[in-house]
């Protein structure tokens, strides 16, 4: 099988996030304004574990899942537990995509902890202004080159694999229903990794493999999609820093 090109891009690198386990930043300004599930927000805090969220930073490390998630709204392109410690880098900052304004994430290499670096994932999200979609309406884009972990030891993995696995999606943390996206594979042990039954790497929603693109406030693709339940079921393949010690399991 032909391998295909990583779908990351180059950019959004202005700030970086120091190494780290369990920590996110200040509050970013994403250079526009994106209305989420009803709430309009200019700043988003990004984790070092795979996700973003809005109103105010979020160490968690273990996913609970986004469908019927409570908490900050939060947009996932790979929640689990990240440690940049011994490899790997998150950088964000505003830029361009495909003409648009844009506030990207990227984790580059990134290991899992405790500091591990066998197996390093590479992702990225984008927040995409679409003011021709309407006020306040953006794109949210995840686009995967590489993953080769979904959990750490304080999540049950072992080597990496196991345990509790990642989730990916958004929620506006009210956990009502149609407030919610998660991908097919989500929580599902090796569904997610390169060559499993759910790859990120190689599905897609939008024909580019690895990547997935939606509207939130609709679930939809930019160019007409299904409504959030289906494409749940689709089987899709388809953040100064502030570090909060992990209490538990230092204990």
């Amino acid at each position: 099988m032909t391998a295909c090109a990583s779908p990351v891009v180059s950019g959004f690198n202005t700030s970086t996030l120091a190494s780290c386990d369990d920590c996110y930043s200040n509050a970013a300004s994403m250079g526009f304004s994106a209305t989420f599930f009803g709430t309009t927000y200019t700043q988003a805090y990004v984790s070092n574990n795979g996700y973003l969220t809005f109103g105010g930073g979020q160490s968690s490390y273990t996913p609970t899942g986004l469908t019927g998630y409570t908490g900050l709204p939060i947009i996932a392109g790979f929640y689990a537990d990240a440690d940049t410690r011994g490899v790997g880098t998150v950088t964000y900052g505003t830029g361009t995509y495909n003409g648009y304004a844009a506030f990207g994430v990227t984790w580059n290499g990134v290991g899992y902890f405790p500091s591990q670096t066998d197996k390093t994932n590479t992702f990225q999200e984008l927040l995409v202004s679409r003011p021709d979609l309407g006020a306040g309406a953006f794109e949210i884009v995840f686009n995967y080159g590489q993953i080769q972990w979904e959990s750490g030891a304080g999540s049950g993995g072992t080597d990496g694999l196991g345990g509790t696995s990642a989730a990916v999606g958004y929620a506006d943390g009210s956990g009502a229903a149609g407030t919610y996206v998660q991908l097919a594979g989500s929580l599902v042990n090796g569904a997610l990794l390169d060559g499993g039954t759910n790859s990120l790497v190689a599905g897609s929603n939008d024909g580019t493999p690895g990547q997935y693109v939606f509207v939130p406030d609709s679930g939809q693709v930019a160019s007409a999609a299904p409504e959030p339940g289906s494409i749940v079921l689709l089987g899709m393949g388809v953040l100064g820093l502030a570090v909060v010690r992990r209490v538990a399991r230092r204990a």
